[in-house]
């Protein structure tokens, strides 16, 4: 729960203070990083259990990510980049509805730290200039010079939405888990984790689509 968020650093790296966010940050980089090598380190051309699996995830993704760019020669180069958004946020999403993680420091969403959804968000901003490149000077003149400064405008403000937006839904479902749980704590627990899995997907989902359909506007072949 996010009640088990401090403020204090729970340890410093020299003159860098640490919080539990940056600790659930790193927890899910392990993760997935462990997982990834498990999964790819003895390939096999009919892919069984945890390769077969992971496969499956990935390739699924891809293609759904992929797709949605409208151009394959973009879906190859961004995709992996948008899958890895999707995956990293989904399991940064359910750290808090692991059993016990209210009274664990580290298990809190990352996702709920809006400094966590700001840096998710300007990442995707330059991803978008870097991908666009020149296509990206060109939408900024999209339909007629005259709508520059609204265009300028709205690539402002799609990182700030990007941010607020995750950030918004999942510390308040955070917030409102904790004080149900409060109130009745052996009636709402079940009820509330299945509405956590999935608000943390749906989240993952809208971020990363948007995501994609910002890339779009520059990369695809079609809008």
């Amino acid at each position: 729960m996010i009640f088990a968020s401090s403020y204090e650093p729970l340890f410093h790296i020299g003159p860098v203070p640490v919080y539990d966010h940056i600790v659930a940050q790193w927890l899910v980089i392990i993760l997935l990083g462990t997982v990834a090598y498990l999964a790819t380190k003895n390939m096999q051309t009919i892919p069984r259990g945890l390769q077969n699996t992971f496969e499956a995830i990935v390739e699924g993704c891809f293609n759904f990510f992929g797709g949605a760019l409208g151009n394959e020669h973009a879906a190859k180069k961004w995709a992996p980049l948008l899958v890895t958004f999707f995956l990293f946020i989904l399991t940064n999403n359910y750290f808090g509805l692991i059993p016990g993680a209210g009274t664990i420091h580290g298990f809190v969403p990352s996702t709920a730290d809006w400094n966590i959804t700001a840096t998710l968000a300007t990442i995707v901003f330059f991803v978008v200039i870097i991908a666009g490149g020149k296509n990206f000077l060109a939408h900024l003149f999209t339909p007629h010079w005259l709508f520059l400064p609204l265009n300028l405008l709205e690539q402002v403000a799609r990182p700030l939405s990007l941010t607020l937006r995750l950030f918004g839904n999942i510390f308040g479902h955070e917030m409102i888990v904790a004080f149900l749980v409060l109130m009745a704590p052996f009636l709402v627990p079940m009820p509330l984790v299945a509405l956590g899995v999935l608000t943390g997907l749906i989240q993952a989902l809208v971020f990363t689509i948007l995501a994609t359909s910002y890339m779009a506007d520059v990369v695809g072949e079609g809008h």
